[in-house]
């Protein structure tokens, strides 16, 4: 009862986005804009020979995968593998992969180019990008992504390759033409650019992202016209999923808008345009779904795991161990007392070994005064009576942190409660998404106990020049243990 009443009597709109079970209502990459090929569906060739490598579209009349020698060795050894039951060891090395890549998009182009009479600035559209990146999945199994779509991998490289090409000019002769507006690589309707104009101004903060150019005192974004749009229009899709009152999105669809829209996300969030203190309300209000922990921890592993589809796993485990490991490093240091208990992941284990962390990997700047001590700046437990929002309200800090009551824990951000979440123990690793996420510097009373944790958890290396000496005195007293 009491786990009801806390979530229900919190004021704000941040409740978990659980994912529909409707179907999925987008299909991004299903849905080409105009361009220089009718919307068809491709059909594989029928000859044996070729149909592994061929894709036969309606015009122009057959795209192919590029192969090489090297390449065919690579499928060979990974069919090899394959049949000893080794076929996940199999790798293409970056260099054949960016081949690939150049030599089938330059493919493309020219038998585009050629199909059509004149036609120079032609490129192939979004539908026959994704249908060629399928077929090379097919062909090459080993770069098979492992999501509900094999070959988004591909066919964002392939993309991102299709944009940096440059279309021939044809010369004018002395005087060139004015006032003939560029052309952009993929054709867009003029309700399509209406949509990018109205999603830079639907929300301010936002406006970074899709007109990076703008006068903002920031000169770091230099993505191109094109690419603003594009990230234009994702970024309004996002928008409208969100925009009804306890909207429940897809969390697949989502995660997929997410996907397509990281870089230009990225570089507005990190590139510091708005204050410490303000940054975490104003992205929450341009991305609603960071309120959603999954989607935090999703956007950790974009920014560290990048392709790897098993960061995030990999990295719960690695939490795991090392909470199993600190559990002696705390009693050889008689920070923590045994007995040990024997339910690493309930709650009561969990919070004594939160507490105890920033006394095991110390820093050497105190906390706040109105602070009982730095584990405050990880997690409280709140007493009988004790208002969550009362608390909240008088904290000193505004960097995440972890609530808990006896029955519930919520994870909260300055003074606003983001969500619930199911399990304390999951709450370290939650947190430190959002360290990531919203791009926030570690308070300096826990800073050592984080750098730790990002280091041996989340396997982000500190450079030398930015590790202090708490943090180095406590990863060498910390590895010593480990090799004992």
């Amino acid at each position: 009862m009491r786990r009801k009443k806390l979530w229900d009597g919190i004021q704000t709109k941040n409740a978990v986005n659980e994912a529909a079970d409707q179907p999925s209502a987008i299909a991004v990459l299903s849905s080409p804009p105009q361009t220089s090929t009718p919307k068809s569906l491709p059909q594989t060739s029928t000859p044996k020979s070729l149909g592994l490598k061929t894709v036969k579209m309606p015009d122009p009349p057959e795209y192919v995968v590029y192969t090489d020698s090297e390449l065919d060795m690579v499928r060979s050894q990974y069919f090899e593998l394959l049949r000893n039951g080794k076929g996940s060891q199999s790798k293409m090395s970056k260099e054949l992969f960016c081949r690939l890549i150049r030599n089938t998009v330059t493919s493309m182009v020219a038998i585009l180019r050629a199909s059509g009479s004149g036609q120079e600035q032609m490129y192939p559209s979004k539908s026959e990008l994704r249908a060629v990146a399928e077929k090379i999945v097919d062909y090459y199994p080993m770069l098979r992504d492992s999501s509900d779509m094999p070959y988004l991998t591909v066919y964002s490289r392939m993309y991102k390759r299709v944009q940096n090409i440059k279309s021939p000019r044809k010369r004018q002769g002395r005087m060139p033409q004015r006032g003939v507006p560029k052309r952009s690589l993929f054709q867009s309707s003029p309700d399509d650019e209406s949509d990018a104009s109205t999603a830079s101004t639907n929300v301010s903060v936002a406006s970074t992202v899709i007109h990076p150019d703008s006068d903002d005192g920031n000169s770091d974004f230099s993505p191109d016209q094109d690419s603003r749009k594009t990230q234009a229009r994702h970024y309004k899709t996002l928008q409208m999923m969100y925009s009804k009152t306890n909207s429940k999105p897809n969390k697949s669809d989502v995660a997929q808008i997410l996907n397509l829209e990281f870089e230009a996300r990225r570089a507005f969030i990190d590139s510091d345009v708005t204050k410490e203190e303000d940054r975490a309300a104003k992205i929450m209000d341009a991305y609603p779904c960071f309120k959603d922990p999954q989607h935090a921890i999703d956007e950790l592993g974009r920014i560290l795991g990048g392709t790897n589809r098993t960061y995030i796993d990999d990295t719960n485990k690695r939490w795991e161990t090392f909470c199993a490991n600190v559990q002696f490093y705390g009693l050889w240091k008689k920070v923590l007392k045994p007995p040990i208990s024997a339910d690493m992941h309930g709650a009561d284990f969990t919070i004594a070994f939160l507490k105890a962390l920033p006394s095991l990997f110390p820093s050497p700047t105190p906390p706040p005064k109105r602070l009982r001590g730095a584990s405050e700046a990880l997690i409280h437990v709140l007493e009988e009576n004790e208002d969550l929002n009362t608390y909240l309200d008088k904290r000193p800090l505004s960097s995440p942190v972890l609530l808990y009551d006896g029955s519930a824990c919520i994870l909260a951000i300055g003074k606003f409660p983001v969500s619930a979440l199911e399990e304390v123990f999951n709450g370290m690793v939650a947190l430190m998404a959002y360290y990531y996420t919203l791009h926030l510097t570690y308070p300096k009373c826990i800073a050592t106990v984080l750098s730790v944790i990002q280091t041996e958890v989340l396997h982000d290396e500190i450079h030398d020049q930015d590790a202090t000496t708490a943090y180095k005195k406590a990863m060498t007293e910390w590895r010593l243990f480990i090799q004992k």
